[in-house]
């Protein structure tokens, strides 16, 4: 059978563009991808780049304030968002043209507009053609999930946070995950006064629980108001606000109210269920270790499979599909070691097995430690870095490497080299140590601040 296509890509985000490219100009196959918003996905339009951007904006009234402390005449004033804004703006498209370009000379064919499968073979597009490809790649992504009960009062979520027209006086954050604690921190950053909301017992669910602590301990100290064990009883709007009635209690209005209680993969209306994909409950597609659906010429990376959603993961799910159909040479991807940082103020860095984990799975040996480092010290503040090394009691290897440092993501990338590579403590142990730098102490920790036997 003749098809219009070798590989149709359904999604226009990181894993779906990188699947797309390296199978048309390395493998030399024909592709068209279809993408119904902005080219580049949640990452590029709608959250770790204009996020990222945002932690550095509202990152500069401490680093004056530290300034002055080290004898500088700064000062800072008002936060103008609406040139940030702008200028966010500016970046994004440029990013977006960049990402549509690179399809072009890589000789993707573009379909601006949505796309579900009629078939095993066959994708319909939106403008009513419909067009065949051997093979299909799904690569759709994920959504913020407002809860039903609140839907239509007009919240926002991660997905409209960096369309505001103003910054709100008051914000009222729900959630207790990395984007979550991000935007408590960002918001707090830049001035708003922000309360978060967490059901649950420590923010940060699934973290080593000593660095969670640690976190949320100096996101207290630096003015986010957490409120943890506390959930929604009713919110109502006031004006041009929102009133809010706690579990607890802690009854407030708010400028504005964000949730950030959970993404769904993007699988509604995709057209799964009619050609017998069953999903899993979330919407998430279920797939091999070569992202290989039920039906063999389907396939699904990224976020919509909900293994672990990160960018870059997606990126390298996308590349081992390409290697795979279209190099010859059958790729997959080890979801067991994922580096990553979470860019809360203080950021954390962590690669690997926490410590709760750990001991679950046999005898560990814990190096931890705790210190003021020296460029806040010596202006007297108290805040504190966190450094910790999970090291298996037989092996001596390093299972978990976690910091919670300015800069921690920096660090971690490095030290996910080391532990990709099998590398014991007796390895850290003869690196020599930078002098004076925070990274130092993952090289310098002798003595195991803890054991346990599993």
């Amino acid at each position: 059978m003749a098809f219009d296509y070798d590989l149709f890509v359904i999604g226009g985000g990181s894993g779906g563009v990188r699947a797309a490219r390296i199978a048309a100009s390395q493998y030399g196959a024909r592709v068209a991808l279809a993408e119904e918003s902005r080219m580049g996905g949640t990452c590029v339009i709608r959250g770790c780049v204009p996020k990222k951007l945002m932690v550095f904006a509202s990152s500069f009234p401490n680093a004056v304030a530290e300034a002055q402390d080290y004898g500088w005449d700064a000062q800072i004033g008002d936060f103008d968002w609406p040139a940030f804004r702008a200028r966010l703006d500016s970046e994004l498209s440029r990013l977006e043209a960049a990402y549509r370009g690179g399809l072009e000379r890589a000789g993707v064919t573009i379909h601006d507009c949505r796309a579900t499968l009629a078939g095993p073979h066959e994708v319909r597009l939106a403008d009513g053609r419909t067009v065949s490809a051997k093979h299909i790649l799904i690569a759709t992504g994920g959504w913020p999930v407002v809860p039903e009960k609140w839907q239509g009062l007009g919240a926002m979520t991660s997905n409209e946070v960096f369309g505001m027209d103003a910054l709100p006086g008051s914000i009222l954050i729900v959630g207790g995950g990395y984007i979550a604690s991000e935007f408590a921190c960002i918001f707090n950053g830049l001035g708003v006064k922000t309360t978060q909301f967490y059901r649950g017992a420590q923010i940060l669910r699934g973290f080593d629980e000593e660095a969670r602590g640690h976190i949320a301990d100096q996101m207290c100290e630096n003015g986010v108001d957490l409120h943890l064990g506390t959930d929604i009883l009713d919110i109502t709007r006031d004006g041009t606000g929102y009133k809010v009635k706690a579990t607890t209690g802690h009854d407030a209005s708010y400028d504005a109210v964000m949730f950030a209680t959970g993404r769904k993969p993007n699988t509604d209306g995709l057209g799964l269920e009619a050609l017998g994909i069953e999903l899993k409950p979330n919407g998430a597609i279920p797939v091999d270790a070569y992202s290989q659906t039920a039906i063999p010429s389907i396939f699904a990376v990224g976020d919509v499979t909900d293994r672990a959603n990160l960018t870059p993961v997606a990126i390298r799910e996308g590349h081992a599909f390409a290697d795979t159909i279209f190099g010859g040479k059958p790729t997959t991807f080890d979801h067991s070691l994922i580096p990553t940082a979470v860019f809360t103020q203080p950021e954390f860095g962590t690669v690997g097995l926490g410590e709760e984990d750990a001991r679950a799975a046999g005898p560990i040996h814990v190096y931890a430690t705790a210190f003021r480092p020296m460029r806040t010290a010596f202006i007297g503040r108290a805040e504190r870095v966190m450094m910790k090394l999970i090291v298996c009691a037989k092996s001596d290897k390093v299972l978990g490497c976690h910091i919670v440092a300015d800069h921690s993501g920096e660090m971690i990338q490095l030290a996910a080299v080391a532990i990709s590579m099998g590398a014991t403590k007796a390895d850290f142990d003869r690196t020599l140590a930078v002098h004076p730098t925070m990274a130092e102490e993952l090289v310098t920790m002798r003595t195991a601040t803890r054991s346990h036997d599993g």
